[in-house]
């Protein structure tokens, strides 16, 4: 009996202890259950990349060329005596501006004045002789009329006078000669202008038509600007016109950018260009004429000059950031159609125009460019479209249905 009683308690131990694994059984049928419902259901649509376009539109662009060149003097004089002497005194500050015909050497000219005296007596001499000349051949007007002297002596009087007055002429040429010398003594400046440092110091002998200049006068106002474009540009430039592709722009101003990149404050304007080559660089010179009231341009300073070539009237400029190259280095954009899907478009550039591109070919207006999320999108994608911060166009991906398998 006390063993009948023992063998049914630990059956009935057995059986309470499966219950929480029965339980546990049922919790995970349950939730394999619920697993197995879930996958069955279709995954979410995943929402379109979302891209930035530009709208390319045509616009009149006027097609620049930036130059390298060097300042020049608009004018120079270089100072020479015309007399010889001994330098007396020096009338300028060096480094300062003068004016034309303000004296700038004063040589001793004790020697010219007394030529000048001289001459001046040797004309009071002629004048003297004249009158003399003259009365005698008016007495003898008189008398050869009654015949008181000879028709030989009046013709005499009469030499004797037309004599006396080219002696008065020769002696005035002498006069204005030795003025002229004496004048040559004080040395002007032949031009207006910024002078540079003197030679020569005071007690200097010079020489006339010496081979040194005694100063140089250089006039900074305006100044020439002179710049080097290679000659192939100018062919293709001329091309570009006769075919129509562009139109000539006139005179245009021409700007100026000095040696740290800073625009100068007054534009120019083109004075001429070069009608020979140079065969060793295969290019010609221009000169550019440019307003320097304040001198800030020196002579020989480096600049840059950004002048008009020719205006394209319906041109299309497409962000730099829009075109790619591929390894081969053919150039491409990507471009959203009207379905909202992106193409690769080759395209042809020709030059920089500020921050954009000059489509040549392969892109035309109305053709929306992609320029913002190019990494994540690729041909034949569906994408939503931003322009100028809206969005303007958004199509879906189309939802993938998965199907679970239990």
């Amino acid at each position: 009996m006390p063993a009948l009683r023992a063998r049914g308690f630990s059956r009935l131990r057995s059986a309470f202890l499966a219950l929480p694994l029965v339980a546990a059984a049922g919790l995970a049928a349950c939730t394999g259950a619920t697993t197995g419902a879930d996958s069955a259901a279709p995954a979410a649509a995943m929402p379109a990349p979302e891209v930035k376009v530009v709208t390319l539109k045509p616009e009149a662009v006027l097609l620049t060329r930036e130059l390298p060149g060097r300042t020049a003097p608009f004018l120079v004089a270089e100072v020479r005596p015309q007399v010889s002497g001994l330098v007396e005194d020096r009338l300028f500050t060096e480094g300062g501006l003068v004016e034309e015909g303000q004296p700038l050497y004063q040589l001793d000219d004790d020697t010219y004045e007394a030529d000048v005296k001289s001459a001046r007596a040797t004309l009071v001499k002629a004048q003297a002789t004249l009158k003399s000349a003259s009365l005698t051949a008016r007495r003898y007007d008189e008398l050869v009329k009654v015949n008181a002297v000879s028709r030989q002596e009046h013709e005499d009087a009469v030499a004797a006078l037309r004599q006396a007055e080219a002696e008065i002429g020769v002696a005035r040429a002498a006069l204005d000669r030795a003025s002229l010398v004496q004048g040559h003594a004080r040395i002007t400046s032949p031009i207006g202008g910024r002078i540079g440092r003197s030679t020569v110091t005071k007690g200097a002998l010079v020489t006339a038509n010496q081979s040194a200049p005694l100063a140089t006068v250089q006039q900074l106002d305006p100044i020439y600007i002179d710049l080097t474009q290679s000659s192939s540009e100018l062919l293709q430039l001329r091309k570009d016109l006769a075919a129509g592709r562009l139109t000539h722009t006139g005179d245009v101003p021409v700007k100026i950018l000095l040696e740290d990149g800073s625009p100068f404050q007054h534009e120019g304007r083109l004075a001429f260009s070069e009608m020979t080559v140079d065969p060793g660089t295969g290019s010609f010179a221009l000169r550019v004429v440019v307003k320097n009231p304040d001198h800030v341009l020196m002579p020989g300073m480096y600049v840059r000059a950004i002048l008009g070539n020719g205006a394209r009237q319906e041109a299309i400029l497409v962000p730099q950031q829009a075109i790619a190259r591929n390894p081969k280095g053919d150039t491409t954009a990507m471009v959203v159609g009207a379905d909202g899907k992106v193409e690769v478009r080759p395209v042809q550039v020709g030059r920089t125009v500020g921050d954009d591109w000059l489509v040549d070919s392969g892109l035309v207006a109305g053709d929306r460019v992609v320029v913002e999320g190019l990494q994540k999108i690729r041909p034949g994608m569906q994408v939503a479209v931003v322009e100028d911060g809206t969005k303007v166009a958004s199509v879906p991906a189309p939802a993938t249905a998965v199907t679970a398998t239990r």
